[in-house]
């Protein structure tokens, strides 16, 4: 079962990814990232491997593609905040760059 992170699980799974450019949604308890690609095909096909991550683990990102550009935010829905899927889902976006 999805559990929202911890006070002591927070630092450990989130500061790595805010060294990387993640940041805190100011109004809820989410990270955010924006993705800059060389052209619309890059995007594209960055968020179609990132699409096949996020249906085996059964957990989807609300993000928007404009050209070239992907925003990104996380949060896990059903337990109102950040889970530990959040963070994985987030590391598996930065490596696929």
């Amino acid at each position: 079962m999805t559990e929202l992170l911890s006070t002591e699980t927070r630092g450990p799974l989130l500061d790595p990814l805010f060294d990387n450019g993640w940041t805190m949604v100011t109004d809820r308890d989410a990270i955010t990232k924006t993705f800059i690609f060389e052209d619309f095909v890059h995007a594209f096909g960055w968020m179609t491997q990132v699409a096949i991550f996020a249906e085996k683990w059964n957990h989807h990102p609300e993000w928007s593609n404009v050209y070239r550009t992907v925003e990104v935010v996380l949060s896990t829905h059903d337990v109102g905040g950040l889970s530990a899927l959040d963070a994985k889902l987030a590391r598996k976006m930065d490596s696929l760059v």
